[in-house]
């Protein structure tokens, strides 16, 4: 038994010294978190093109805006993704760099056959004066609303249906809505609920087993969204300590090139040179 236990320590002991740290554990690589409609939209394949352009590995995770802001503000991440713009809150060495578009989009269970819904009608269900689907010509089946909310906060999307279809005043809470973590939570919650409402953004629900309505009578797409049609258009950020790594300035650099730019729009996503 002794014999066994001083091969295995000789063994380990051997293996450090023939294996180098950063060929177990690279050392060379970038963290980031933040907006799960980002993540899931353009971040986590972008990271992974550039990491055959250069050899950088970039770990990206969700979790919300304000987790990214948050991790940021802690030291746990190199750079964030947002789909809000800055707020008072928000430290002032933190740089918000435009990278793309998107829109605020509402989602609904594939098998509702409700179609569009107006701004109204959205204020309506938010306020809790609309709570069952056929008033909207969809299902006899309650709604059921999905909000993302940060014990600190509304998330990047609750914060753009704030301004964007309340004016500035925060969505109430009726006894119909269910609060859950992020934007990624609540797009996976309208995937398997029949009565599931809630507001996303295009980028990262264009991939999801979910329908996007009309708004006013125009669908979300790419094309609406350039061309101003669609009503809903709001930017989509990377959140940079002035004070950064240098290989974060570089991925910066290369995400605003040209190239950076023409694959982001091959993914679908509204690059910044798509609207001038």
């Amino acid at each position: 038994m002794k014999t066994q236990l001083y091969r295995a320590v000789l063994f380990l002991i051997l293996f450090l010294h023939i294996i180098k740290p950063s060929e177990v554990f690279p050392t060379d690589h970038l963290t980031a978190s933040g907006c799960s409609v980002s993540n899931t939209g353009y971040l986590t394949e972008l990271a992974s093109e550039y990491e055959k352009r250069t050899g950088m590995r970039i770990y990206v995770r969700g979790g919300g805006s304000l987790v990214g802001i948050e991790d940021l503000r802690s030291g746990r991440v190199d750079f964030a993704a947002a789909c809000r713009g800055r707020s008072a809150d928000d430290p002032e060495d933190i740089q918000f760099i435009q990278v793309a578009w998107d829109a605020l989009v509402f989602i609904v269970h594939k098998s509702n056959p409700a179609e569009n819904i107006s701004i109204k009608s959205v204020r309506d269900i938010y306020s809790g004066k609309i709570t069952d689907w056929k008033k909207l010509k969809g299902s006899n089946s309650p709604i059921k609303i999905f909000l993302a909310r940060h014990k600190k906060g509304l998330s990047g999307v609750e914060a753009s249906i704030k301004d964007m279809v309340f004016n500035g005043d925060n969505p109430a809470e009726t006894p119909n809505t269910v609060s859950v973590a992020s934007t990624g939570i609540v797009e996976q919650m309208v995937e398997d609920t029949p009565g599931g409402f809630a507001a996303s953004g295009f980028t990262s629900a264009r991939k999801r087993t979910v329908k996007m309505l009309k708004v006013d009578g125009v669908y979300p797409t790419t094309a609406t969204i350039i061309n101003n049609r669609y009503p809903l258009k709001r930017p989509l950020y990377l959140l940079v300590p002035k004070q950064s790594k240098p290989g974060v300035r570089r991925f910066v650099d290369f995400v605003l090139s040209r190239e950076g730019q023409r694959f982001i729009g091959s993914l679908g996503v509204v690059s910044l040179s798509d609207i001038r």
